[in-house]
């Protein structure tokens, strides 16, 4: 059941008339989330290396047409951060999926529309796979199917992504240096995109480097990459040779000075998946809620309503 709880960080100051809540979803796993507004619930997803302050520029506005639930990830954010198996699925995007499913049925929500990006995209893609019945509408900000992504990887993309080859590496050799300064690994990792650390807020960056020095952190964001790079390509996989295709509209959407557009082709990639896509880039980088909020909420107020 849902119990409001106290953050170690709060991020109240981002989300006025938000309750932050901890929801048990596992065996001993929890989600940390805010909910905010009324009306049909809405699921924001975050991506790597963030938490759910990433919504802080578009929240308020989805919350006067939806009840808005933004989600830590499991291995993120104040979420729990559990061990993992060498087959890592306890961090496959299945389980990740699964968790949110619980969350929003802890809520009061069994079908609702989700809003995610990057890792949180991945998370949505599975969960909508996984639980049609769930999922309304979709959208998925700066992201082609991992499966593309994977096999269509170039020199350029590795060197862009360089992220993604690091911390798949076995352990414990990327959690030992990430460990070693998890606030310059954040900016890092962040600051090396298009736009640079411009488009972060004060409190939101802070949470983001706040959030990689908990325990575990390290290993959350490690084995969500290991599982994408196995066992999550397994399960695409297995759908696709199923002809198992997305059945709700998907929205996809992604930065025009980024990485998924100069490398991918993700409209064309998302209709081999989904019967229902549309979508298009925006005049941003990669992080869209934070770069380009105005024209974000152009898209998807109206594919949500």
């Amino acid at each position: 059941m849902p119990a409001t709880s106290s953050s170690s960080f709060s991020t109240a100051a981002l989300f006025p008339g938000f309750t932050q809540k901890t929801v048990d979803v596992d065996d001993g796993v929890h989600i940390n989330c805010i909910v905010g507004g009324n009306g049909p619930p809405l699921l924001l997803l975050h991506g790597h290396p963030q938490t759910h302050a990433i919504w802080h520029r578009v929240a308020p506005t989805l919350a006067r047409s939806h009840t808005v639930v933004a989600a830590d990830l499991r291995g993120y954010g104040e979420s729990s951060k559990p061990d993992s198996t060498p087959d890592h699925l306890p961090y496959s995007k299945r389980i990740m999926a699964r968790d949110q499913l619980r969350l929003m049925s802890a809520l009061g929500f069994e079908r609702f529309d989700v809003l995610a990006h990057d890792r949180g995209a991945r998370v949505a893609h599975r969960l909508a796979a996984d639980h049609p019945e769930a999922v309304q509408r979709l959208a998925m900000l700066d992201i082609a199917p991992t499966l593309a992504m994977y096999a269509q990887t170039t020199e350029a993309f590795a060197r862009a992504y360089w992220h993604w080859f690091f911390l798949i590496q076995p352990a414990p050799l990327p959690e030992r240096l990430i460990e070693a300064d998890p606030r310059a690994y954040a900016r890092d990792v962040m600051g090396r995109r298009s736009a640079g650390l411009a488009p972060f807020h004060p409190v939101a960056l802070a949470h983001y480097e706040h959030c990689l020095t908990l325990p575990g952190a390290a290993r959350g964001l490690c084995e969500d990459y290991r599982a994408s790079a196995g066992i999550d390509l397994e399960h695409d996989q297995a759908d696709r040779d199923a002809g198992k295709m997305l059945e709700m509209p998907v929205l996809a959407l992604w930065g025009e000075a980024g990485v998924v557009n100069t490398c991918f082709k993700p409209l064309e990639e998302w209709r081999l998946v989904a019967r229902d896509v549309q979508g298009g880039a925006l005049a941003c980088g990669h992080y869209v809620a934070e770069e380009a909020p105005e024209a974000l909420l152009e898209r998807v107020v109206p594919f949500f309503a």
